[in-house]
This record gives structure tokens, C-alpha cells and sequence, in this order.
């Protein structure tokens, strides 16, 4: 008897329905296997037949072919398990009134029969919505994760019998009652806030900037002058995920297999790998399944890149590609998959080894050529893609014992909102100043002739590129968004030109 049953693949975040078919014929007792399946989904044999047995039902001794169609298309997971565990019981007659009519499987099978959950859920029924399927059983264990998704049946069942009892119609469950994202983001905090950070206000100056329009931002000062701690605060003066945002990144991190109890991510992702993680782990791959690397884990979010200069240099080389697209395809011999990468990168740095270069309280004790080989380490197109490139110096001792507290995070914050509030109207979406192309900027950023005279002498005496040039003219579309003008100013060149420290640095 042949029995059907329908899962699904992913393909990065994409999924792609594949019809679990179990055939059961006479012969010598075998089990085969086939549709292009790989080791996780060939050992899925040794734990169907104990949860099979476990759960006080019959294994068929006679021919087993199982195939996971389209046969052209990588089989990757242990989440076949339920599907063909099913599909067997039904081929054997042994669930001979089973209603499969519609209904999308997912779940990994333990020995005892219990179903054990799988990364992915969330893409999977998101795009099996997508195409027109509505009834999903997956393991109790996933539940949060697709309480958010309205409009489907959900059966977050706990073991295999559960799931025979559903299809059967012996027992009746209920479906998992959909959440509010609104409660879950309410509940969240980050645990820092910018009042904590002593002094610094030119580095504050810029973190606004940044945040307000979505611009890359460099750190540099000596060790201890707080580079790290103000990155931290960045996600504090974001504007609250949306749900569709929220939805996106939650997707991103179920793939990877990190997703919280939660079951989504409500916070904007801040990011921190080590300066010895390989380019493989920031791009993402895998031996076998493609999976998001911290690059895209750092969608609509933060990646934080401390002591800059310490990273290899291909992990570096490898961050220009996704800052401008917004996405990153990641090829592998089993294939290429396109992860979302909109993140907004935060680097710090000491301005030479001792790190003391430019500091007011200790003297720096580099020769020129030591100095200038350690700036060497970041080459120059990837500090063009940087719009913010700041000094930050130590603190002095009142500033750090004062108790006077600065301004809160919330405070800032508002201005972000509004700040991004102004480019959704300009736009019509929610694409930000850092986006914008070469037709937008002619359009949204017309220069006076004193502006054009100032920055004229900034591109001729800095040796600025094209792309310098494109983006002080976006830093100034912010700051003046910021100031609530509706053309930029002087002034507003004058400090978007500020914050291209290394270019001065540089002559």
C-alpha cells in the first residue's frame, strides 16, 4: 500500500514542500531509502523503528521504500522523522483511517517515541502558509515559535501516538493559542542605558547619528575609554522591532538552531564575535547544511567588531559585500543561499598598539611606521563603507565620580524616532538615509553653494573617493533630519565632514 505524506525542506530561509511517499510491498524484509537524503535523514530508520515499537505499535517486516520528493533537492535534518514514521504506519494499515488531507509534519523522533523539537519551525510554516497549507503538527517543544503566525492550525503534539491519535481522529487537541507581540516586547529590556556612560558626548553626538539614519560607525580611542560600553548602548536608542522585523530576524536565528524558549526575537541583536572567528563563521556555510553566520544573525541589529584591526584580514574583506547589498549569498558546493544582512556595524579600535595615539592623558610610544602599519590592517575601501570614524579619549576622574547622570536612553531615543519618522515620509517605506542610491541623494540632497564649497574643500584636501563623498552627504541628510530641516545646512556638511577622523589622519 502506498501512503503520502507532506513535510518541507529549507533552502536558507525559503521552504520548499517535499511529499514523503511510503510504499509497502511483499518481498524479502528490506527499508530503502531514497530522495537524495543525508546522514541525519538515512539514520532516521534506526530511531522510526523504536518509536515505532516504543509506542506499542507494529514495524512492517516486509518491503519498505520510502522516497522524499523532488528527488533533486537536498534532504537535509532529523525533522523527517515524524512524516515518515507516519507515512509507514499508514502504508502498513495499521492507521488505515488516517486523514493526511493538508496537513504539513515536522519533528525529530527519540527512541521512547516522543518527539523532540527542530531548528527551522518558523520559516517552514511561514512559507508553507505562503503556499496555501494552514494545518501544521510539530513538536510541543516549537510551540512559542509558531504562536506568532495567525491564520493556521497549529498541533504542537508530544509524542508519536499523540500524532497518530490527531490523524486518526481518536483524540481531539487543541491548537496553539496565538500570542501578542506587543506583550512580549513590553517585558524586554537590554540592561544598559547611555545616562551610565560618563562624558563622551561627542561619541554620544555620533552614536544618535548613526542610529538615526542607519549609518556604519567607528570607535577609536585607548583602551579603557569606554568604546565598548557605548557600542552596548546602541540597541537601547533603536526603535522597537516591528513585528514583520521581528519576524525576520526570529526566522534567521531558528534556522541557526539558537532560538530562545521565547519562541521570538524581541529585541534589535547585537552581535559580538570574537576577533579570532573565522570569515566562515561571520559569512555563514557548513559542511553539510548552509546555516546564517553572525553577520546575518546581526540582522536589523547591531554587529559589534571589537579591536577591529585584530580580525584576519579576509573576515574584514568579507563585510563589504553585505554592507552595501544588504544580504549575503553564501556558496558552498552543495550550493548557494542568500541570508538577509541589514545590520548596522559598530567597530572599535586602538588608534596604534600601545593604543595610547591622540590620547590627552598618556603618552603614545609608537615610532610612524609602527603606527602606520597597525591602520594598514583595515584597508581603505572597507573604512569608505564606514560613514562615522570617531575619537574617543579617556575620562577624567570628576567626570567619573561626578553623580550627575546623563541623558537616558529614552530621551534619545525619541529623537531617533522622530529623526526616522521624517525618512518614512520622505521615502514612503522604511528605508533609511544610509540607503540611499545615487538617484536619491541628487533628489532628497540638494547642496547650497556654501555647502557645496565646503565640501568641495574637504574632497580636494582629504583625498575623499566618490563613495566618501556620497556618504557625507548622507550623514548630513541625517543631522539634518535630526534638526528637524528640511535642507542641509553648513553646518550640518561642516559636522558630517567632522567625523571622518581617519581621513585627516591620514595626511
Amino acid at each position: 500500500m502506498l501512503a503520502k505524506v507532506t513535510s518541507f525542506a529549507l533552502v536558507g530561509l525559503d521552504g520548499i514542500p517535499v511529499e514523503v511517499e511510503a510504499d509497502i510491498n511483499r518481498g524479502m524484509t528490506s527499508y530503502e531509502l531514497v530522495g537524495l537524503p543525508d546522514a541525519a535523514v538515512k539514520e532516521s530508520k534506526e530511531r522510526i523503528y523504536s518509536a515505532i515499537h516504543n509506542s506499542r505499535m507494529r514495524f512492517p517486516v516486509n518491503r519498505i521504500t520510502v522516497n522524499l520528493a523532488p528527488a533533486d533537492i537536498k534532504k537535509e535534518g532529523s525533522h523527517y522523522d515524524l512524516p515518515i514514521a507516519l507515512a509507514i504506519l499508514k502504508a502498513g494499515e495499521q492507521i488505515g483511517g488516517a486523514d493526511f488531507g493538508g496537513l504539513v509534519m515536522m519533528g525529530e523522533l527519540a527512541l521512547d517515541g516522543s518527539i523532540r523539537p527542530v531548528s527551522g519551525i518558523l520559516p517552514a510554516l511561514i512559507s508553507a502558509k505562503k503556499r496555501g497549507f494552514t494545518k501544521f503538527i510539530i513538536p510541543a517543544k516549537n510551540a512559542n515559535e509558531a504562536a506568532y503566525i495567525e491564520g493556521v492550525e497549529v498541533y504542537a503534539l508530544n509524542t508519536l501516538s499523540e500524532a497518530v491519535a490527531l490523524v486518526t481522529g481518536e483524540r481531539r487537541f487543541s491548537p496553539v493559542e496565538t500570542k501578542s507581540f506587543t506583550a512580549v516586547l513590553k517585558s524586554s529590556s537590554y540592561g544598559t542605558d547611555m545616562a551610565l556612560v560618563k562624558g563622551q558626548q561627542i561619541a554620544k553626538r555620533a552614536l544618535e547619528i548613526a542610529v538615526a539614519g542607519w549609518h556604519n560607525i567607528l570607535l577609536s580611542g585607548p583602551p579603557g575609554a569606554g568604546k565598548t560600553m557605548l557600542a552596548r548602548c546602541i540597541p537601547t536608542i533603536m526603535p522597537d522591532l516591528t513585528f514583520e522585523e521581528a519576524l525576520e530576524v526570529t526566522q534567521i536565528h531558528s534556522v541557526a538552531g539558537d532560538l530562545s524558549e521565547e519562541g521570538i526575537i524581541s529585541l534589535r541583536p547585537f552581535r559580538t564575535p570574537h576577533h579570532t572567528a573565522t570569515t566562515v563563521s561571520l559569512c555563514g556555510g557548513g559542511n553539510s547544511k548552509i546555516k546564517p553566520g553572525e553577520i546575518s544573525k546581526a540582522h536589523k541589529g547591531v554587529l559589534f567588531l571589537d579591536e577591529l584591526p585584530e580580525y584576519s584580514r579576509s573576515a574584514l574583506e568579507a563585510l563589504r559585500q553585505p554592507l552595501e547589498d544588504k544580504q549575503i549569498t553564501v556558496s558552498r558546493a552543495g550550493g548557494a543561499v542568500t541570508f538577509p544582512a541589514d545590520f548596522m556595524l559598530c567597530a572599535s579600535m586602538n588608534p596604534c598598539p600601545c593604543g595610547n595615539y591622540g590620547s590627552t592623558f598618556k603618552e603614545c610610544t609608537c615610532t610612524p611606521a609602527q603606527i602606520k602599519k597597525y591602520r594598514a590592517k583595515i584597508s581603505g575601501p572597507l573604512l569608505d563603507r564606514i560613514d562615522l570614524q570617531v575619537e574617543v579619549d579617556g575620562v577624567k576622574y570628576e567626570e567619573l565620580a561626578s553623580e550627575e547622570g546623563g541623558e537616558s536612553s529614552a530621551e534619545i531615543k525619541k529623537r531617533v524616532e522622530k529623526a526616522r519618522a521624517i525618512q518614512r515620509e520622505r521615502f514612503g517605506s522604511p528605508m533609511t538615509n544610509a540607503s540611499m542610491g545615487e538617484r536619491e541623494i541628487k533628489k532628497y540632497c540638494q547642496l547650497s553653494p556654501d555647502c557645496e564649497r565646503i565640501l568641495k574643500s574637504a574632497f580636494e584636501r582629504l583625498s575623499l573617493s566618490a563613495r566618501a563623498r556620497s556618504r557625507i552627504i548622507k550623514v548630513a541628510r541625517t543631522i539634518a533630519d535630526l534638526d528637524y530641516s528640511a535642507e542641509i545646512k553648513p553646518q550640518h556638511i561642516l559636522e558630517a565632514t567632522s567625523y571622518r577622523n581617519f581621513d585627516v589622519k591620514e595626511q
